[in-house]
């Protein structure tokens, strides 16, 4: 106590004393901070600060010469107008200014006389710090190439404005995923990437083994003197000779590990990277793609599960519409048709529509439309009906639930009726299957019957083995994140909406 009032003592008597002493470095930074401000290119043009003196760091998106002045199109990537910048023109010619050069220009932000821009800036300092041979160069000035090109240069699409415009949605979207799970009390769980289970038991899985045969073999030998020296332990000859010592895969889904959590949490989320083997080159399908999946402790019935599923997709789209609207409004006039965005409205604002399966195949069988595929109860649901589906309940999204047993994995819940499961999809217009869901099957006896009929049992022993250590009736979904996009943008293709799509025979880049 007595050394406290010391210390209180010393410090009320000195405390006046102590003087900041800026050192000269110090105060050179902080004048050169002042007169030379850099700041993104997004802000920049929101603030418009007329007179400020600013160092603009960014990439040519176009450039125009006219009688003694060269106009300059700058953008950093931090929004999607670019700066407008004037400098002498035979400055832009010694400094071998190009469209897609790299530059840094220092200068002066003035109210611009044209109609495109509120400011711009003036400008006799230029440095270009990485040229752009325009001739090799694969995007051209002013030239709106389509997405089938830019697939070829997945190295350079993000210097497109549409693609630029897409990363910043699906940042936007990324973060709204996160905010909308934590605001729900969520816990974030990192399910691994390689597992030795095919959670969806389709065998649409890559298998995992090094490249390095030799690292193999050693593991394998280090593996049997480690048998030898058990006691009583009898080698199986037929054991595969893996680097896990069983076959590996990269992921499918991060369901299974989802639900182990469940025997402690009440509500977990993952977000990544999903894997599927899949022979198909389509507009729905990559083999690498980002999965949201969610799983819910204490639920028995389905209505949870699609509240919360309804309520991500609208949350997701309004987060976004409110970070990038200009980035949206890219999308709706240069690849959505003008009408698409009304289409995301009734996404947006209306109740979504619910019906069995039984009730889906129904109007299915009485509708006047000829499928390449007939379709019939107990069938899997094609594309084609899924989007009739939406179209039939007025172009809006629509709950399919109580699917036969027999199209639905094992860990479904089966219902009283003996025929169908407690599983539930989510459909959308333009795209079909968003999201997939069900209940789990907690019912130690009914899963373990299930699991032997499917030869599950020893390939899955730990998760029969959760229901029998405080088990409790829980339920959770999965949503394709691409497919998120797409339906938000009106995009065509899911390879246009990820940085570098993977699908059979490309993987480039």
């Amino acid at each position: 106590m007595a050394a406290c009032c010391a210390l209180k003592s010393f410090f009320s008597s000195h405390i006046h004393k102590v003087k900041v002493d800026l050192s000269p470095n110090f105060r050179t930074w902080s004048c050169m901070k002042k007169r030379n401000f850099t700041e993104s290119i997004h802000n920049i043009i929101i603030d418009k600060k007329i007179e400020q003196h600013v160092s603009v760091k960014g990439w040519v998106k176009n450039l125009q010469h006219h009688k003694g002045v060269t106009f300059l199109q700058i953008n950093d990537g931090s929004g999607p107008n670019h700066l407008q910048v004037v400098i002498p023109q035979k400055l832009a010619k010694d400094a071998a200014l190009t469209f897609g050069s790299c530059v840094k220009v220092d200068g002066v932000l003035k109210e611009s006389e044209g109609r495109h821009q509120e400011i711009e800036l003036l400008t006799s300092s230029c440095v270009v710090v990485g040229p752009c041979d325009v001739f090799e160069y694969p995007l051209k000035q002013k030239t709106r190439h389509p997405p089938a090109y830019t697939r070829d240069f997945l190295h350079l699409r993000p210097k497109t404005n549409i693609f630029s415009s897409l990363l910043r949605i699906r940042n936007a979207a990324t973060m709204a995923v996160h905010s909308f799970f934590q605001e729900k009390n969520f816990i974030l769980v990192h399910p691994p990437i390689l597992t030795s289970s095919d959670c969806e038991g389709a065998c649409e899985v890559f298998t995992v083994e090094p490249l390095n045969s030799d690292l193999l073999k050693e593991i394998q030998n280090e593996s049997e003197n480690l048998e030898h020296k058990k006691k009583d332990s009898i080698l199986d000859p037929a054991r595969p000779n893996n680097f896990f010592r069983q076959p590996t895969y990269l992921t499918v889904s991060g369901q299974l590990h989802l639900e182990i959590m469940t025997g402690a949490f009440t509500k977990v989320y993952s977000f990544g990277p999903t894997f599927r083997a899949e022979n198909t080159i389509g507009s729905f399908h990559l083999s690498e793609f980002y999965m949201v999946e969610a799983e819910l402790a204490f639920i028995q019935n389905m209505d949870a599960l699609s509240t919360v599923m309804e309520q991500l997709v609208k949350y997701i789209f309004n987060a976004v519409l409110k970070k990038c609207p200009e980035d949206v409004e890219i999308f709706s006039k240069n690849v959505a048709d003008p009408e698409y965005m009304k289409k995301v409205k009734n996404i947006m604002e209306s109740n979504y529509e619910r019906m069995t399966y039984t009730e889906a195949i129904a109007l299915l069988e009485n509708s006047d439309e000829k499928f390449d595929y007939p379709c019939q109860w107990g069938c899997d649901l094609k594309k084609e009906h899924e989007m009739y589906l939406t179209k039939a309940v007025g172009n809006l999204p629509v709950f399919i639930t109580d699917y036969p047993a027999d199209i639905k994995p094992f860990y479904a819940r089966r219902n009283d009726d003996g025929l169908t499961v407690s599983a539930l999809d989510l459909l959308v217009p333009g795209i079909g299957e968003l999201c997939g869901s069900s209940l789990r099957e907690e019912r130690a006896e009914i899963l373990e019957s299930v699991m032997k009929k499917q030869n599950l049992v020893e390939l899955l022993p730990w998760y029969l083995e959760l229901r029998k250590f405080g088990s409790c009736p829980h339920g959770g979904f999965g949503l394709g994140f691409e497919r998120l996009l797409q339906v938000m943008l009106g995009v065509e293709s899911i390879k246009d909406v990820i940085p570098f799509p993977r699908w059979p025979n490309n993987c480039k880049t």
